[in-house]
C-alpha cells in the first residue's frame, strides 16, 4: 500500500462505498475488512500493459533495477508483422494524402502502401546479414515503420510545395518574359518607323 495516497476523507468514502459488496462477499464490517476486500477487487481487476522496445539497453536495465518487472508479469514477445497488417497501418496514415489532394487517387495510395510495407520487411534480411558480418543486433520495430510513414508524408507534402512553389517561379518568369517579348517587339515597331523616318530625312 502506498503511503498518504488518499487523505483520511477519501478513505472513509472509498470505504463507504465497497461496504455493501463487502459484506455480501463475507468479509468483516470494519474498516479492516473493507479495506482488505477493496485490495483484494482491485488486485483482481487491475490490468496494464507496459511496452519496451527490444532497442537499446533500457528494457534490460529497468528489468534489473525493478525485479517485479520480470518475475510478477506475463511477457509477451511480439513478433514481427505480416505484410497485410503493415499495409492496413499504411493505408490507414496515407489516407489523408488522399483526401488532402497529395495523392490522385486510390491506386497511388494501394501502390504506395505496398512499397512501405514491401521496404519494412525487406529490412529483416539486411538484418540478418549485418549480424553475421558485424555480430551487433539492428532492430527494425513497429515503431520504426510507423517513422517511416510519418517521415515520407512530412517529406512528400515539403517536396510538392517545392515543386508547386518552383511552378509558381517559373509562371510569373514566363508572364514576364512574354510581357518583355510584347515590349520587345513593339520596340522593334518603333524602331523600323524611326529608320524609314530617318532614311526619308536622307
Amino acid at each position: 500500500v502506498i503511503p498518504d495516497l488518499f487523505t483520511r476523507e477519501e478513505y472513509d468514502a472509498l470505504l463507504g462505498s465497497v461496504r455493501n459488496s463487502a459484506k455480501a462477499s463475507g468479509y468483516a464490517d470494519d474498516r479492516e475488512g473493507h479495506f482488505a476486500f477493496f485490495i483484494d477487487r482491485f488486485r483482481r481487476n487491475l490490468h496494464y500493459i507496459l511496452c519496451h522496445s527490444p532497442v537499446g539497453d533500457d528494457f534490460r536495465i529497468r528489468g534489473r533495477k525493478f525485479p517485479a518487472l520480470i518475475s510478477c508479469t506475463v511477457v509477451d514477445e511480439f513478433m514481427a508483422w505480416p505484410r497485410d497488417a503493415l499495409d492496413g497501418v499504411a493505408r490507414r496514415f496515407l489516407i489523408d494524402l488522399v483526401t488532402g489532394g497529395n495523392f490522385q487517387d486510390e491506386d497511388t495510395l494501394s501502390v504506395v502502401a505496398a512499397n512501405m510495407a514491401e521496404v519494412h520487411l525487406s529490412i529483416e534480411g539486411a538484418n540478418k546479414r549485418y549480424l553475421e558480418v558485424e555480430r551487433r543486433n539492428n532492430y527494425c520495430t513497429p515503431k520504426s515503420f510507423l517513422e517511416l510513414i510519418s517521415f515520407y508524408m512530412k517529406m512528400l507534402s515539403s517536396k510538392q510545395a517545392d515543386v508547386l512553389q518552383n511552378c509558381e517561379r517559373l509562371e510569373k518568369g514566363l508572364a514576364i518574359m512574354e510581357q518583355v517579348q510584347s515590349k520587345v517587339e513593339g520596340l522593334k515597331e518603333d524602331l523600323k518607323i524611326t529608320m524609314v523616318q530617318v532614311e526619308e530625312k536622307k
